[in-house]
């Protein structure tokens, strides 16, 4: 599998893990982690910061990938299989950019306090 088709497979791992977390019979342990991969994977905030050079990426090609391959593996396959169809087809549905919104008034409010530490 090179490069792109682990990019386009975690395009599609992130909505299932999503799926699954909602997912009844996804198990506790399964859904914990699940639960924190999403919020990883959503959030403006990284472990290492972007900006830092190559580390700052690094963070999002390795400790992303680790943690959906160790969430992967605590869901069982025909859980996993359903999820992953039903995240497949609301990709192929009109997006949502409702789901944007948070992230952007968490970064308007963060940009507002700087230039305010700023110009006071």
């Amino acid at each position: 599998m090179n490069l792109k088709d682990r990019a386009r497979q975690l395009k599609i791992d992130i909505p299932t893990l999503f799926i699954a977390l909602k997912d009844k019979e996804t198990p506790f342990t399964a859904k914990i982690l699940a639960g924190i991969v999403v919020v990883y994977a959503l959030s403006p905030v990284d472990l290492i910061p972007d900006f830092i050079p190559v580390l700052g990426y690094l963070d999002d090609l390795i400790i992303l990938p680790a943690l959906i391959a160790m969430t992967v593996k605590l869901i069982p396959s025909d859980i996993m299989k359903r999820c992953r169809e039903k995240a497949e087809g609301s990709l192929k549905a009109k997006k949502n950019w409702l789901y944007a919104i948070p992230f952007v008034l968490v970064w308007i409010v963060i940009l507002l306090y700087i230039l305010h530490a700023i110009f006071s």
